[in-house]
C-alpha cells in the first residue's frame, strides 16, 4: 500500500505528576522532547510533524529550535489528568488531515530514526492483512497475576527463563493508524493490529525518576 502523506502526532504535556516538568526538562544538554524531534525529522516516511501541547514553554521551543513543526494548542477541554489518548488523537486528526498517522512520545528519548522507518515499512508492506501498527517489548520471564496464578508458564517445569514462550508488552513507543479507523473504532489499535517489536532499550519510557536519569546516561554513552 502507498500513501501519499504520514504525519507524525506527538502529544506533549505542560504538567507532569510523577516526574515534574519533564517533556521540557534538561537530558543529556538538551530539553526531552528535543530528542524525539530529532528523530522524526530524520525519517524520510514522514511529511509531517505535528505537536499537540498546551504549553507555552515547547511551543517556544518549537518555534526557536524546529520551525518546520506545528503545533496544536490543545483545548481546554481535553486538558484534564484523565482525558483519554484516543480522544486527543481524534481531535488532532480533525486539524490535520493524513492518509496515515503515527503517533509516539517524547518520553521515548531512545527510540531511534531507523526504527521509526522499519515500522513504517512493514505496516505498509503488509497493510490490508493488518490495520494498524503498535510497538511492543518482548518478555521472557516468569510472570504471575495478582491471584498468584501463572501466566506464561508451569511452576512444576521449571524451564529456563529464554525457553518461555514471550509474551509482549505494548511500550507506547509507535503506534500507525488511519483516520478512518480511529474514528470508527475510538482507538487507535484497530481491529487487526500488527504487533512490531521494539528493543527493550528504545522503549524505555520516562515514568519515573529512575528512568529519567537512565535514560540520560545511556544518552550520554552512546
Amino acid at each position: 500500500m502507498v500513501f501519499s502523506k504520514i504525519i507524525a502526532l506527538v502529544p506533549m504535556r505542560h504538567h507532569s505528576q510523577r516526574v515534574p516538568q519533564k517533556n521540557y526538562r534538561d537530558m543529556a544538554g538538551k530539553p526531552l522532547f528535543h530528542h524525539i524531534l530529532t528523530t522524526l525529522s530524520n525519517c524520510p516516511e514522514i511529511d509531517k510533524i505535528v505537536v499537540d501541547t498546551d504549553s507555552d514553554v515547547i511551543i517556544a521551543g518549537i518555534n526557536a529550535y524546529f520551525p518546520h513543526v506545528r503545533t496544536i494548542e490543545r483545548p481546554t477541554s481535553l486538558r484534564a489528568d484523565d482525558i483519554p489518548m484516543n480522544d486527543i488523537l481524534l481531535y488532532d486528526t480533525e486539524q490535520e488531515p493524513s492518509e496515515l498517522y503515527l503517533q509516539t512520545h517524547s518520553t521515548n528519548p531512545l527510540l531511534q530514526s531507523e526504527t521509526i522507518s522499519d515500522a513504517i515499512t512493514s505496516f505498509k508492506d503488509q497493510f490490508g492483512k493488518y490495520d494498524s501498527l503498535f510497538s511492543v517489548t518482548r518478555l521472557q520471564t516468569r510472570l504471575w497475576d495478582q491471584f498468584t496464578n501463572p501466566i506464561n508458564h508451569d511452576p512444576s517445569e521449571l524451564l529456563r527463563t529464554q525457553d518461555l514462550p514471550p509474551v509482549y508488552e505494548e511500550n507506547s513507543c509507535i503506534y500507525l493508524f488511519t483516520a478512518e479507523n480511529l474514528r470508527k473504532r475510538k482507538n487507535r489499535i484497530g481491529e487487526k493490529p500488527m504487533m512490531f517489536e521494539t528493543s527493550a532499550e528504545e522503549s524505555l519510557d520516562i515514568d519515573e525518576e529512575s528512568d529519567f536519569m537512565i535514560a540520560e546516561s545511556i544518552l550520554k554513552n552512546r
